[in-house]
């Protein structure tokens, strides 16, 4: 099965064909760097971290590019709240915005562009639209003509008249048309600003992501992605000004993911109902956060709740039990030499999970189903593992490249798959010490022992095979 992509532009699941074989140019719209992300904004950064992740399985070679936003009308505003530069600023939220991303797993992009860094390029753009004909000057400010550009609209579905009524279009009574967008504005006092052909100014929102974009991928991107909120005015302006001047199609696949909900409302800023990832933090840890996440489609909307980051908690407790019984049959360094029918039984369910889990990604990445095959195969790995006798090195081995090929590699689950080498080595003393207490009938050394494991988060269990231990928490 080949991998299929809902394309927003074309409203259907189309099979995906980079334009050039075996590569792949994504760009994904990253924050505007002027205060801590929430977990809103963590949904498509994790959600394309994933695709990416799972492109590099199929074998591609992905150039991914995650842009920063780090001059527009927010970024000004708050600097002046707070009394710094806008550079300050960026500086500052593009720094915690890695620590949260590092905190949910999230990989640095191949290039990182900021919009301050590229005037040269966004200038060189404008100025192609204007001697086009699709962009016009008034008094320093540079409008994108809406009505020269026949095809605006196609990415939003709806016609011009209305999205004239759409949300975040800015009011101006110098522009030909309501729904023209700026690609230049004209410095007001106090306000950074750039020389350009037009006087000193700054760039336009949506002009940064079509100069980067095609800076680095080219002037076709295979995979432009985003959240829902961005297809208009963002997206569909993105489209305009690029197209415009290339004349070519922008982009072969737009993919965009729904909406994080608190109490059934869109979570934003505007709304005064957000979620800091760091706030969220200091309760859950990230890779919690990033389960909540994938345990619905990207493109559904997704309600935020407590009781669902507690019962991505548990879930993932329940994985994390099964590695760790899968580590301690390994570190027991006594196994079987030959394969019998149960041995064969656990393989080929392995080789099924696997089978299920590469086609619910290649559905559109289907994070729910691809979970699903983590928890159907661990069920029927834990009673291999409970069962009594030894088991076989190679059935051990397999489950566990299982879980750290899929879970680990392409959700970014499971960061923890393999203890650390110094608590393993003093929960085995302690277990050691607790035995020979029990052999002397020492008791009460033995339960002072397994309470100070209880504390570690630990619980013993008795097998046949002699005493395992699990972490649950």
């Amino acid at each position: 099965m080949s991998l299929k992509i809902y394309n927003t532009l074309t409203r259907k699941k189309e099979k995906f064909i980079p334009l050039k074989e075996g590569e792949v140019g994504m760009y994904v719209c990253g924050p505007t760097v002027y205060n801590f992300i929430h977990i809103g904004n963590a949904r498509p950064f994790i959600i394309f971290d994933i695709a990416r992740r799972y492109l590099k399985f199929k074998g591609y070679k992905v150039k991914y590019i995650q842009n920063f936003t780090d001059i527009d009308d927010k970024m000004i505003n708050n600097a002046q709240k707070l009394n710094v530069t806008v550079s300050e600023l960026a500086k500052k939220f593009i720094k915690e915005y890695f620590i949260d991303a590092d905190s949910l797993n999230i990989r640095r992009a191949d290039i990182h562009p900021r919009a301050t860094e590229h005037i040269k390029e966004i200038i060189e753009l404008v100025k192609d639209l204007e001697e086009k004909g699709y962009a016009y000057e008034i008094d320093g400010d540079v409008f994108f003509d809406v009505s020269k550009f026949k095809s605006y609209g196609k990415l939003s579905g709806q016609d011009i008249e209305e999205l004239k009524l759409g949300a975040r279009v800015e009011i101006d009574e110098r522009k030909k048309n309501a729904i023209d967008f700026a690609l230049w504005k004209k410095a007001k006092s106090g306000e950074p600003s750039w020389e350009s052909p037009w006087g000193k100014g700054r760039p336009g929102w949506h002009i940064e992501c079509s100069a980067m974009s095609m800076k680095y991928l080219g002037k076709t991107l295979d995979i432009h992605a985003g959240g829902s909120d961005l297809i208009f005015p963002h997206h569909e302006n993105e489209i305009a000004q690029s197209e415009a001047s290339t004349n070519k199609p922008f982009v072969r696949y737009w993919m965009h993911n729904g909406y994080l909900c608190l109490n059934n409302q869109k979570m934003s800023k505007s709304l005064g109902n957000i979620m800091k990832v760091r706030e969220i933090g200091q309760k859950y840890k990230g890779e919690v956060i990033r389960y909540f996440i994938l345990s619905a489609h990207y493109r559904n909307p997704l309600n935020f709740s407590e009781d669902q980051l507690q019962q991505a908690q548990n879930s993932l407790q329940r994985l994390n039990n099964t590695i760790f019984n899968i580590k301690h049959q390994l570190t027991q360094g006594k196994f079987k030499e030959s394969r019998d029918k149960d041995d064969e039984i656990i393989l080929e369910k392995r080789k099924e999970s696997r089978q299920q889990f590469i086609e619910a990604m290649d559905d559109d990445f289907n994070t729910p189903v691809a979970l699903s095959q983590l928890f159907g195969f661990a069920r029927e790995l834990n009673i291999y593992l409970n069962s009594p006798g030894l088991k076989n090195k190679l059935v051990l081995e397999e489950s566990y490249e299982f879980y750290k090929e899929f879970a680990n590699e392409i959700l970014g689950i499971l960061k923890e798959v393999e203890p650390e080498e110094s608590f393993e080595l003093e929960i085995k003393n302690l277990i050691k010490e607790r035995e020979e207490a029990r052999k002397v009938k020492n008791w009460e050394k033995s339960d002072q022992i397994r309470d100070v494991l209880r504390e570690k988060g630990v619980i013993l269990e008795d097998t046949p095979e002699g005493i395992r231990w699990k972490k649950i928490k």
